[in-house]
C-alpha cells in the first residue's frame, strides 16, 4: 500500500518535458508535489526532489486514488498527446472531488472537451509561442502574459521618454489607462508603488492593462508620440 500524507498541495501526472519541469519547479520552490508516471526511469529522475513519486503502469482511478491524487489541492495532467488517455484521466480526477484540476491541450478541439468536463485548460505550446512572438515583435516589451483574450500583464524597459520623472508626472494611468504593479531598479523591485517614486532609463516597469494600450505606451517609448 502506498502511503500518502493526508494532504498535498499539488498532484502532477505525466513526466513528459512538460510535467517534468513543472514538478521540478515546484518542488525546487518547497512546494509539495505528488507525481504520477508510467515510467520507472522519469520517476527515478525526480525522486530525489519529493517522497511522492509513484510509478502507475495505468492510470486508472483506483491506481490514482491509491497514490494519493484525491488528496491534492491542484492536479495537473500533462498527457496532452494522447488525447483519450488525457480526457479520460481528466475525468477521473474531477470525479474524485478534487478542488481544482488542470490539464494540459495540444489543440483547441482537445481543449473544448476538457472544459466542458470541468477542467481548467492550458495549452503550454502555443502560450510559450505567443510569448516569444510578443518579445519579438515588441522592442521595448521584454515578457508578457496573457490574462485572457484582452488583458495582458507585460514588463517594459523604460527609455529617456520618462526619465527622470514621478509616477505622478510621467500619468501612466490616465494617458494610456495602464496599472503600474511593479517596478525594477537596479536589480531591486518594488511593488510600492507611490506617485512620488522616480522613474529612470533602464528601469523595468511592470503593466496590467489591454493590449492595445500597452502597445501605445511601447510606442511612446521607442519613438515617441
Amino acid at each position: 500500500m502506498i502511503k500518502h500524507k493526508p494532504t498535498i498541495e499539488f498532484g502532477i501526472i505525466g513526466l513528459g518535458r512538460f510535467g517534468s519541469s513543472l514538478a521540478t519547479t515546484l518542488a525546487e520552490a518547497k512546494r509539495e508535489v505528488l507525481v504520477l508516471d508510467s515510467s520507472e526511469s522519469k520517476i527515478k529522475q525526480i525522486r530525489h526532489l519529493t517522497d511522492n513519486a509513484f510509478v502507475v503502469g495505468e492510470l486508472t482511478k483506483e491506481a490514482m486514488e491509491e497514490a494519493g491524487i484525491r488528496n491534492c489541492d491542484t492536479v495537473i495532467i500533462c498527457i496532452g498527446e494522447k488525447i483519450d488517455v488525457s480526457i479520460l484521466t481528466t475525468l477521473n480526477v474531477i470525479s474524485m472531488g478534487v478542488p481544482r484540476v488542470i490539464a494540459k491541450a495540444i489543440s483547441l478541439e482537445q481543449g473544448k472537451i476538457l472544459e466542458k468536463i470541468g477542467a481548467e485548460v492550458i495549452y503550454p505550446e502555443h502560450d510559450m509561442a505567443l510569448r516569444l512572438a510578443n518579445r519579438l515583435l515588441s522592442s521595448k516589451v521584454m515578457d508578457y502574459i496573457s490574462l485572457n483574450d484582452d488583458i495582458t500583464i507585460s514588463e517594459l524597459r523604460l527609455t529617456g521618454r520618462i526619465s527622470g520623472q514621478t509616477v505622478l508626472q510621467a500619468n501612466i494611468r490616465k494617458k494610456y489607462k495602464l496599472n503600474i504593479i511593479a517596478l525594477e531598479h537596479e536589480n531591486k523591485t518594488t511593488t510600492d508603488i507611490t506617485a512620488d517614486l522616480v522613474l529612470y532609463e533602464n528601469d523595468v516597469m511592470v503593466v496590467v492593462g489591454k493590449k492595445d494600450h500597452i502597445a501605445r505606451l511601447e510606442s511612446f517609448l521607442s519613438h515617441g508620440r
